[in-house]
């Protein structure tokens, strides 16, 4: 495995969860906290009461499509959600997420994980070990380049370590 290891616990969402269920816009500007704790609650009302740090979201295709804002990786990342893996992603919500430093893997065999399986996840490789079923999936791996961005905290956290600043 890389030195860049994700391990958590699954929850489980479906297709087209979109910006305004992963994110509710009436959250929007109530400060980082009260936006946090209302992360999923669209399409999941007890999911900030469910999920633990280092949990990973697993979806069906066309995850994040709507606002171009960045409060919907922000409050997934900021509920303790260490990588979403789906079977396809919205690209402006794929683009947020590596922006803030949110890992995103697409998986084709998504269908195969379930709530509460316990996942052993390589980026750089694409390896997603299911310890729970004892399976192993091959995703889509993250560039390098990309993965560095991640690493380090997103792009601006990034950029600032490039410059030395």
């Amino acid at each position: 495995m890389s030195s860049f290891s994700i391990c958590g616990k699954v929850h489980r969402f479906g297709e087209n969860i979109n910006t305004d269920l992963i994110s509710p816009a009436n959250y929007i500007g109530k400060g980082d906290d009260i936006m946090i704790a209302h992360a999923m609650e669209g399409a999941d009302p007890d999911f900030s009461k469910k999920v633990r740090p280092g949990d990973i979201i697993v979806a069906g295709e066309n995850f994040g499509p709507g606002s171009s804002r960045e409060t919907a990786p922000f409050v997934i990342k900021g509920s303790g959600i260490s990588c979403v893996v789906a079977k396809s992603f919205a690209r402006i919500f794929y683009r947020n997420a590596i922006n803030i430093g949110l890992p995103v893997l697409i998986l084709d065999e998504v269908e195969q994980i379930e709530a509460g399986d316990e996942l052993a996840i390589d980026p750089l490789e694409g390896i997603i070990r299911n310890h729970t079923k004892n399976e192993e999936y091959r995703c889509k791996p993250l560039p390098r380049n990309i993965h560095e961005i991640v690493k380090d905290g997103g792009l601006i956290a990034h950029l600032k370590k490039q410059s030395g600043k």
